[in-house]
């Protein structure tokens, strides 16, 4: 098999033959060959090759090969061939939904992101995003929207893509039953997709307990906690955490302290304020938290409090994203270090927390050495990420770690997510991080179409 870049062009011959420069035929090794499957996606149709006379690499479509196999439009694009087969692409296809939309904004708020994202391979790949009702599986195709020169989007209908980038933006959106079998209808047709779903807590945890290298970064944890289990590790930790197994953004987490000669405290949200609570006794405490839909902690997972460093009397914890890039390999796209507001139970920038680089919260905690901790941690960061996919079924490609150091230089890993969200990327510090990871989903995507080189691996 040889890859290699080409410009691909139309004409408006109704033959069915493709037309290829010299140095083309010659890179793909298809000199001499006379006839071959020409494919894009999973359409394709027998061509017949012709060779012209023009410098570079150049591939010419007629309208009926064009039609035929729906390529979306010309221009810069790779080409595969083999012995018996010229693949051009890769079609790559970006999964979201549209809720949300408007004139202009076919997927609401988000639409801002799927277009940076889709520019980022809009001149190397047929690039673009969809939605699940956009799919007509009696025919395998699918409507997608393009980025067209103006910046806006066109319309194309095209086969089904060599690969699924997932970005449904929520637990709602993607965790009906109808939604587990479309994402399996790609399996079936042997299309990479990735990353399959939102995780919960307690899956995580799951995942890793076997792992005793990376369990060892996970707080001990339990899922629907007895009253005798929460009291035991109050006694044991003096302050734990109570985080819903299906949350995100800090909702519906509490935080729960013991003090010998005060009692018991809880703090949490609610109405966008924080609140504190004291308790002279634990029964007192039950009550509070097994009210209304809490009445047996169902779906919670009790998890034990970690003294992290501090900034002002502050917690600090970071956010490393992390994706796979175009070597399968995770590496560490950008990091924030997030410092929780005053009473908060979360360091959430949403609840009071402030954003900064982990080289500002570090340097003023230890210093000269911080540039020593924040390695051992990103260290720790590719081990989780590592741990995670080895004990995942599905195709990871992208995670969000929370992890802690505490004042003994331990690192904690509290929650991995698998569609993490892009807020520290708006510090102006970590723009250009920003920028680098959507590089990365894009490179990805490209392993995983296997439109690469044998140097990228």
């Amino acid at each position: 098999m040889s890859i290699t870049n080409c410009k691909l062009h139309f004409t408006q011959q109704g033959d069915k033959s493709i037309y290829m420069s010299g140095a083309l035929l010659k890179q793909l090794n298809l000199n001499g060959k006379k006839a071959v499957s020409f494919r894009l996606g999973k359409d394709k149709i027998h061509a017949t090759i012709r060779a012209i006379k023009r410098t570079g690499n150049h591939l010419y479509v007629p309208a009926s090969i064009r039609n035929s196999i729906r390529v979306p439009k010309s221009g810069n694009i790779m080409v595969v061939g083999s012995a018996d087969e010229v693949q051009i692409g890769p079609l790559i296809g970006v999964l979201t939904d549209g809720s949300g939309r408007s004139n202009g904004l076919p997927f609401g708020g988000r639409t801002g992101f799927i277009k940076e994202l889709l520019r980022v391979g809009k001149d190397k790949a047929y690039f673009f995003a969809f939605t699940p009702r956009d799919i007509d599986w009696q025919k395998d195709t699918v409507t997608g929207y393009f980025l067209n020169d103006n910046g806006g989007f066109d319309r194309k209908t095209v086969p089904l893509p060599d690969v699924v980038y997932n970005r449904l933006p929520s637990r709602t959106s993607e965790g009906t039953g109808s939604m587990e079998n479309f994402k399996e209808r790609f399996l079936k047709r042997k299309i990479p997709f990735f990353n399959w779903s939102f995780f919960s807590k307690w899956e995580v945890y799951n995942m890793l307990k076997d792992d005793l290298d990376a369990y060892k970064h996970v707080p001990e944890s339990f899922l629907n906690p007895t009253p005798e289990r929460i009291k035991e590790q109050l006694e044991k930790h003096s302050f734990v955490y109570l985080k819903p197994t299906g949350g995100s953004l800090g909702r519906g987490i509490f935080r729960l302290t013991y003090h010998t000669k005060k009692g018991y405290f809880v703090r949490f949200r609610r109405n966008g304020a924080n609140v504190l609570l004291r308790f002279t006794n634990f029964n007192s405490l039950m009550r509070m938290l097994q009210s209304g839909t809490r009445s047996r902690m169902r779906n919670y997972v009790l998890q034990q409090g970690i003294r992290l460093i501090e900034i002002d009397s502050c917690p600090i914890d970071f956010r490393f994203h992390l994706h796979k890039n175009g070597k399968n390999q995770w590496v560490v796209a950008g990091i924030g270090a997030k410092k929780a507001g005053k009473g908060s139970v979360t360091t959430h920038v949403k609840n009071g927390g402030q954003l900064m680089t982990p080289e500002q919260a570090l340097g003023r905690v230890f210093g000269s050495r911080s540039g020593d901790v924040l390695e051992a941690a990103k260290k720790v960061s590719i081990k989780m990420a590592e741990a995670i996919e080895n004990n995942y079924r599905h195709v990871i490609g992208e995670l969000g770690l929370d992890i802690g150091i505490d004042k003994d230089e331990n690192i904690w890993m509290f929650e991995a997510n698998a569609k993490p969200g892009r807020s520290i990327f708006k510090h102006p510090v970590l723009r250009s991080e920003g920028k680098q990871s959507l590089v990365y989903i894009f490179e990805h995507c490209m392993y995983l179409s296997k439109f690469r080189t044998r140097k990228d691996g």
